[in-house]
């Protein structure tokens, strides 16, 4: 867990977003394929607007994909949160090296998709893990 520090083009997207939905972002984090926005607890509802309408407005302006995920400081929660689309059943934390590994159990019809193409969430996953807690990996069963 380390100081985070925004690229200007991040700090845009924070604004935008911001600006938009009236949500508070707590973090933001750029891959390939899309943006994910961290909001404060409480502020999903503001951030994605009745029936999705504001985050496809913000998709249709940034030409990206959007994820909105509350956040939380017990890792659990935000574990839960981050795979919320795929209904985790379950959450395990083992120790590995200097940090945790955690496991996300889904329903093994969804465990393909909580993954991702070549494991791209389990990237973004561990991605905002790394940043906010001390879980170092990440696997789906």
């Amino acid at each position: 867990m380390s100081e985070i520090a925004f690229d200007t083009a991040t700090l845009g997207y924070i604004r935008l977003f911001e600006e938009r939905t009236g949500a508070r972002v707590k973090d933001c984090l750029e891959t390939e394929e899309k943006l994910v926005f961290l909001v404060y607890p409480g502020d999903i509802p503001k951030a994605v607007g009745p029936g999705g309408v504001l985050v496809d407005r913000l998709k249709g302006l940034l030409k990206k994909e959007i994820q909105v995920v509350e956040w939380s400081d017990e890792p659990e929660s935000l574990v839960r949160n981050i795979f919320y689309w795929y209904s985790p059943k379950k959450v395990d934390f083992g120790s590995k090296g200097k940090g945790r590994h955690v496991t996300v159990t889904v329903d093994p019809a969804w465990k393909a998709r909580a993954i991702g193409k070549a494991g791209k969430n389990l990237k973004v996953a561990r991605a905002i893990l790394l940043r906010h807690t001390d879980v170092v990996s990440v696997s789906v069963a």
